[in-house]
């Protein structure tokens, strides 16, 4: 019998045993009293009725399947979700024991009604249910009358098949996390040079010396110097030494990204900021460099409208996505490198004066290769045993070839000498790299200086005299002007000046 049936039928004998006292004759009080009780037991039954339907109501929507006994095991109560879980109908459990239920095998493995009454206290289990598979958590809970005695006893079932797939896929997202952390570690100490500064020139150790003091803290560096000096190589000493290693190293080339993309490369973007726009934004390189640190590389090449944010981003230590309109908060070391003169280019006022100075906290300043030209013959045979190693070459350097490499200018610095040797040691046929074939990658014609040099055995402080001398003869004579031949070399119009004083060299500038 439905629960919709008992109630109209109690209400019906409620409506009944009235009509049946007022149709009594007896003392008008004797049925005043009468209907008096009756019409209050009809107001509690209403008031339970009301209370009961609202409790069904409550129970119905709630997404946890509620399942209800008798102190005895007898199915009173089931919530919708119960029977949506189970697969079983209403009717095949009210007023069923729940033993003849779990033998016909139509509800689930870990059911803990008996279990309840048998110890009196919670229980908890996993179970499944058989007809859906599915997994739930069951809680059995019992409610006692007055006298101890267990009186109902409430069991709550939660589907956790969802949870469980969610905890699977969230174990499978972790595990791709913890790989891909790997593979970025990997990448990042592929991306990181392992190659060292190397030098025996004493200028050069100061600088080193600065590097190393420098690295442990967390100021902002500066680091110039032409083409090809190490520059990145010094920056990546730097965060290996740093408190930051471990930490993301994200390399800039402000060089490389379009003037149009700077700000969202840099700080990233909202969704919708613009066209093609990512709909959920996209997280910029300072976001990716977060607790690490951010070489800008080449940096004087920065468009003069991003500095003033960089500068922001230097000062506040906070940037704002393109089309947002949220600070983001930032904790990342900067280190900044430039082949440029950045005072001469403020003064032209194509940087900031003072980004410049915010960026220029301690100063690293990178030799040309032709000023510490003692560090040729180390760096020569460093670069000879690595590249030995790599084409498995057993290849030698004549000492006429050692001097000619400590002749030359190097205008592409310590790269163009690191790549002169990898080809010539490629290159080379009886492993021997010779004068000759040095003088033909070089673009080196044997003139007299170097027949003195290489022929004659001079020591190398007069064949550096004589081959300086002719390259200063044929730079002028080729430009026309110190001026012009001192840019060609790389040094200033003084300094070549001087030297054309100190061999005797009169020159009449045009």
């Amino acid at each position: 019998m439905s629960d919709e049936v008992k109630v109209k039928t109690m209400m019906d004998l409620i409506t009944e045993i009235m009509e049946i006292i007022r149709a009594i004759e007896a003392p008008i009080s004797y049925k005043d009293i009468l209907e008096e009780k009756y019409s209050l037991i009809s107001l509690k039954y209403n008031d339970f009725i009301e209370n009961y339907l609202d409790f069904r109501e409550i129970a119905d929507n709630l997404h946890d399947g509620i399942y209800i006994s008798n102190g005895d095991g007898n199915t009173v109560f089931v919530n919708k979700a119960y029977v949506s879980s189970t697969g079983i109908r209403k009717e095949e459990l009210i007023g069923r024991n729940v033993g003849e239920i779990l033998k016909e095998g139509k509800l689930y493995k870990g059911a803990v009604t008996m279990e309840v009454i048998k110890k009196r206290d919670v229980v908890n289990s996993i179970g499944t249910i058989l007809k859906t598979n599915k997994e739930v958590l069951v809680t059995g809970k019992p409610i006692f009358d007055e006298n101890g005695n267990v009186k109902l006893v409430v069991i709550n079932n939660r589907d956790i098949t969802e949870l469980n797939n969610l905890e699977k896929k969230i174990s499978k997202l972790k595990e791709d996390e913890r790989k891909a952390m790997e593979e970025i570690k990997f990448l990042r100490s592929k991306q990181v040079s392992n190659k060292k500064t190397i030098y025996t020139n004493k200028q050069m150790q100061s600088i080193m010396e600065l590097v190393n003091r420098v690295a442990s803290t967390d100021a902002t560096v500066l680091i110039t110097g032409e083409s090809g000096t190490g520059k990145e190589v010094i920056a990546d000493e730097i965060y290996y030494q740093s408190k930051r290693k471990d930490k993301p190293f994200i390399k800039v080339n402000c060089s490389a990204i379009p003037q149009e993309l700077f700000e969202s490369e840099l700080f990233g973007y909202e969704g919708g900021a613009f066209t093609d726009a990512k709909k959920a934004g996209k997280p910029g390189l300072f976001e990716l460099a977060e607790e690490g640190t951010i070489l800008l590389d080449e940096i004087g090449d920065m468009p003069l409208k991003l500095q003033s944010k960089l500068l922001r981003v230097l000062q506040q230590k906070e940037f704002i996505r393109v089309g947002g309109n949220k600070a983001i908060k930032m904790n990342v070391r900067i280190i900044a490198s430039t082949n440029k003169d950045l005072k001469h280019e403020v003064k032209e006022k194509r940087f900031r004066e003072d980004l410049f100075y915010r960026l220029n906290v301690v100063p690293i300043y990178m030799m040309p290769l032709r000023e510490r030209k003692e560090d040729i013959e180390t760096l020569t045979n460093e670069f000879l045993n690595h590249n030995n190693k790599k084409y498995g070459k057993q290849v030698e350097l004549t000492h006429a070839s050692l001097k000619m490499l400590q002749a030359y200018e190097w205008p592409g610095n310590i790269r163009e000498l690191e790549n002169l040797i990898e080809r010539m040691v490629i290159i080379s046929q009886d492993n021997t790299i010779k004068e000759k074939d040095l003088s033909l990658i070089l673009g080196i014609e044997k003139t007299n200086a170097y027949a003195e040099a290489f022929e004659e055995n001079l020591n190398i402080k007069e064949a550096v005299q004589n081959l300086e001398k002719d390259i200063i003869i044929k730079a002028i004579k080729k430009y026309g002007s110190t001026r012009k031949a001192a840019k060609y070399l790389g040094i200033d119009q003084s300094t070549i000046v001087k030297k054309c004083k100190k061999i005797g060299l009169v020159i009449n500038e045009v």
